[in-house]
């Protein structure tokens, strides 16, 4: 679970801004069950999160700054390709470094990772158990001018000597360490931070943009019974007019695949299943219809497709292709996977502009559906939204619902509902759309220009 992210010098934040889901004690007695214990400490850490804003305001970038982490912690780059990093440009800091900074809960412990990045280099890396109000450094990495990796490890708990050797050397300079031991070690040589941080990055922490699209969907459904079982249950029960989900194998030769694609896209096909370990990937068939494809054997495949069912009489049901389905389907389908691993296997869950495709009752049934379901675990839901129905109090504590706004300079700032005096009977979707909270458009021009219109101007 993430207890809080700050973020600076990042695509529209400028100077650093934190979003935090420490339950505030001001609030205690509103939605206990929505708050569950942080390890080490007295406080507790909220189980969702929702950020509102106009268009342009920032929220996308929060989501985009934690993506970036993500990438840092994970990704290796090749020597002279820099650090991706995305700086503020409407000031002169853009050449400070960017700062990024995370407190997260993994295997139970509470950590703190972050990074300081430039274009060229990591600047500072830095790794903290935190217990009690304490951190324990793990280790910390800087980098000079001239590119040089210095790692001062603190405590690699049962970790190698390969690990302690792989400090000295250090790592390129715009790769994280992290990453570096990620890719270089086997598990057994991290030791326990290390391992568990890794997996937590890996496993525990789901970015779902508005346009993605779930690749291992038709291989989850077909090897998951319970999943395919829960993924057609929730699509019965949103009104989708999706009865079940029901997965097709068609066993296809070489030549026969071959057929199906163009020359280019089985090229591309064949190269992606000789460097997939498992031998599978997912190819898209004339007809937008999307497909996993499966080696079984040195010229044969299994293409594993999805149909949804329409049962519109008992017993008589007509099967749909997934790119028949609405936008609106589709999208949620594609939800549905983090949806089920945050509450079967734990983690969170950062989804961006949820809204979209999908109507506003649906979106709270899904929110509220996470919350009822993972009541006391260590799950949790971040969303960015426009869709104002998810601001009420019978649903979300006022410290769940944020909201982001860009000040004169063109920087985006966040703050929390619980920041304002708000009795507990008071409906704050009214207020949010009169203004009163701040983070909606501003649309006096627009008014301008329809007096000119007006006027015939």
């Amino acid at each position: 679970m993430i207890v809080s992210f700050s973020v600076a010098n990042f695509r529209s934040f400028s100077s650093e801004e934190t979003i935090s889901l420490v339950a505030s004690n001001r609030l205690s007695g509103s939605h206990e069950d929505h708050a569950v214990p942080i390890p080490g400490s007295e406080e507790k850490v909220l189980r969702t999160a929702v950020l509102y804003g106009a268009n342009g305001a920032g929220k996308s970038n929060l989501f985009k700054a934690l993506r970036y982490l993500r990438s840092v912690a994970l990704f290796t780059r090749n020597k002279g390709d820099g650090t991706g990093r995305q700086p503020f440009r409407f000031g002169e800091a853009k050449n400070d470094p960017s700062r990024f900074d995370l407190q997260f809960i993994a295997n139970e412990k509470l950590y703190r990772y972050g990074v300081e990045v430039d274009d060229e280099r990591i600047v500072e890396e830095w790794l903290y158990e935190v217990e009690g109000g304490r951190q324990r450094r793990i280790y910390e990495r800087t980098t000079d001018e001239s590119g040089g990796v210095s790692i001062d490890a603190g405590a690699f708990t049962g970790a190698g000597e390969k690990l302690t050797a792989l400090a000295i050397v250090g790592g390129p300079q715009n790769q994280s360490f992290l990453a570096t031991a990620d890719a270089t070690l086997e598990a057994s040589d991290l030791g326990e931070a290390l391992e568990g941080v890794l997996a937590w990055f890996k496993n525990g922490l789901i970015c779902i943009a508005p346009d993605a699209a779930f690749r291992s969907l038709a291989r989850l459904l077909d090897k998951d019974s319970g999943f395919l079982s829960f993924a057609s249950d929730f699509l019965k029960s949103a009104s989708t007019g999706v009865d079940h989900l029901e997965v097709r194998r068609d066993e296809v030769s070489e030549d026969e695949l071959r057929r199906l694609l163009p020359e280019t896209v089985a090229s591309k096909l064949f190269q992606d299943l000789a460097e997939e370990d498992d031998g599978a990937t997912v190819a898209r068939l004339p007809g937008n219809n999307e497909v996993a494809v499966e080696r079984t054997g040195r010229n044969t495949f299994n293409l594993i497709g999805i149909r949804a069912a329409h049962e519109l009489e008992p017993g008589k049901a007509v099967n749909l292709a997934l790119a028949d389905e609405s936008d609106g389907t589709r999208r949620l389908l594609n939800l549905i996977p983090a949806l089920h691993h945050v509450r079967t296997t734990g983690g969170v869950c950062f989804i961006d502009e949820i809204d979209r495709s999908l109507h506003p009752i649906l979106v709270k049934e899904f929110l509220e559906f996470f919350l009822k379901s993972c009541k006391s675990c260590h799950r949790q839901v971040i969303v960015t939204t426009h869709e104002s129905n998810l601001l009420d109090q019978e649903l979300l504590r006022r410290d769940e619902i944020w909201f982001a706004e860009k000040d004169q300079t063109g920087a985006t700032r966040l703050y929390s509902l619980a920041d304002f005096k708000v009795r507990k009977d008071l409906e704050i979707r009214k207020g949010y759309l009169q203004g009163r909270f701040g983070a909606v458009p501003f649309l006096g021009s627009l008014e301008d220009l329809l007096e000119r219109a007006g006027r015939g101007e």
